[in-house]
């Protein structure tokens, strides 16, 4: 039956487990890539007795000396041995694979097991589900709406109750209190609308950033065009993305419609607005821009958001406007400048780099990108706000910070506009980041799983080199953005 929450708003675990349970329930791992791992890890760290794991058989032996010191979890050669004994099962798998998976081992589910998907895209999900278990089998799904190396507390874990009474979502809810995850009662259609609206364009436009930057063969953190503030959040948030697996990006893009149809308008945003930069039409880039900013943040063209200057909070968006104003998301420049890859390098040698570039002497930024999600937003009348303290993603939640500092002030958006109508400075970057963003909407509108993993691959193999060195200012960024305020 339905989860009667299905909707409701996040809450935080109301009940851990009882030892009598940790001993006696067993938890099947399907699939043991990153998520699985992380999973995996929690569960046994908590004091589960009974992990029973299995990935393809080829990482069967290197999963068994892996976790042979760990007596909690018990390594299985295929999905058959799992099912069979396990009383709540989670699918890790690939989305573009999942179907596969549930028809090879969802008939040996064992009876009244409660059976769970880990995806980033619910709609194919429910359908292997329904196709492929036996009907005295349970179903409530989850998905943790975070990368494998964020630390679970605190952060949104979606609960779907499909096909299960009460008593097992207790149970479920029981066996994730150890993430110290905040739950999130959605049905399969209301989490892929709310996945399509905090991720699909983010993604895409960090996926063209990256993907302009290395056609253009350039690391952005080495030059002085892309200076500290924001350019930081860009840059780092980037880097991020494609550290990760390309395949996490690849089945939210692609199997979600809703996340489809946003693909496409981004690349119709920034295809558009780039077409009013280089006909010089600044009025009618600056009346785009400007309606954006109305529909979307509820400011008047004038109105700095609500109270002005660079620390103002913006009002609620779209048809929340006027409500009470709600604090700023992203920190000062001065703050985010100590993320900024040139800068920490050259403290760390104890030298005064002329690589190291500041917040206080940047070039005038089109920030198309940005201009670009917003006009996204707004052609699709998405708020942005509704599902940020729902179930967003930490990158979700930092990249509406970065679009309301730019828009929050008049003077920026409109020294924005003028630099991306009379600048030469970064048209070059403008041209590529408008290719690569047409780019990937073919990759999505075609559907192409191969031509997605190409595309992603390529880029990740340029910046690889660099990942490590990124990694700990990236992490300690997201950290600081969302837990500090000014």
């Amino acid at each position: 039956m339905a989860g009667t929450n299905a909707g409701t708003a996040a809450a935080l675990p109301l009940q851990d487990a009882t030892p009598e349970e940790k001993a006696r329930i067993q938890i099947g791992l399907i699939g043991m890539g990153d998520m699985g791992r992380l999973y995996a890890s929690r569960f046994a760290a908590a004091g589960w007795k009974h992990i029973n794991v299995c990935d393809q058989p080829q990482h069967f032996e290197g999963l068994k000396k892996e976790y042979e010191r760990n007596e909690n979890i018990n390594v299985f050669l295929n999905g058959h041995l799992v099912s069979r004994i396990s009383d709540f099962i989670i699918y890790s798998v690939e989305a573009a694979y999942l179907r596969d998976a549930v028809a090879a081992y969802g008939p040996s589910t064992k009876p009244g097991a409660i059976v769970s998907g880990q995806t980033s895209v619910k709609a194919p999900e429910k359908k292997a589900f329904e196709a492929h278990l036996p009907q005295d089998v349970l179903i409530i799904s989850c998905h943790s709406l975070h990368g494998p190396k964020v630390d679970t507390a605190g952060q949104p874990l979606v609960l779907i109750q499909h096909r299960a009474p009460d008593a097992s979502m207790r149970l479920v809810e029981r066996i994730f209190a150890c993430f110290k995850s905040r739950y999130v009662y959605l049905s399969y259609e209301e989490h892929d609308t709310v996945t399509a609206n905090t991720q699909a364009v983010t993604h895409a436009a960090f996926l063209s950033m990256g993907t302009a930057w290395r056609c253009a063969n350039d690391y952005p953190w080495e030059t002085t065009r892309y200076p500290g503030g924001i350019e930081t959040v860009k840059i780092n948030i980037m880097l991020r993305i494609y550290s990760a697996k390309w395949h996490v990006y690849a089945g939210l893009a692609i199997l979600n419609p809703a996340a489809r149809i946003q693909v496409e308008q981004y690349a119709t945003s920034t295809t558009q607005l780039f077409k009013l930069m280089i006909a010089e039409r600044e009025d009618d880039l600056m009346q785009r821009v400007f309606e954006g900013r109305r529909k979307v943040f509820g400011w008047k063209d004038d109105e700095e958001g609500a109270g002005g200057g660079d620390g103002a909070a913006p009002q609620a968006a779209g048809s929340n406007a006027g409500k009470v104003p709600r604090k700023p998301i992203l920190l000062s420049d001065t703050l985010l400048d100590r993320f900024h890859l040139a800068a920490r390098r050259a403290i760390t040698d104890g030298q005064q780099s002329a690589a190291a570039p500041t917040a206080q002497s940047p070039l005038p930024n089109s920030h198309l990108a940005l201009l670009a999600i917003v006009d996204c937003w707004s052609a699709l009348g998405i708020d942005p706000y509704a599902h940020l303290e729902l179930a967003a993603t930490p990158v979700f939640r930092i990249w509406i910070g970065v679009c309301e500092y730019l828009f929050r002030s008049p003077h920026r958006l409109r020294t924005a506009c003028k630099a991306a109508v009379q600048g030469r400075d970064y048209r070059t970057d403008d041209t590529e980041f408008t290719i690569a963003a047409r780019g990937w909407a073919e990759a999505v509108r075609f559907g192409n799983f191969d031509l997605y993993k190409y595309r992603f691959e390529e880029t990740r193999a340029f910046f690889e080199p660099r990942f490590e060195e990124a990694a700990k200012a990236g992490a300690e960024m997201l950290k600081v953005v969302a837990v500090e305020r000014p």
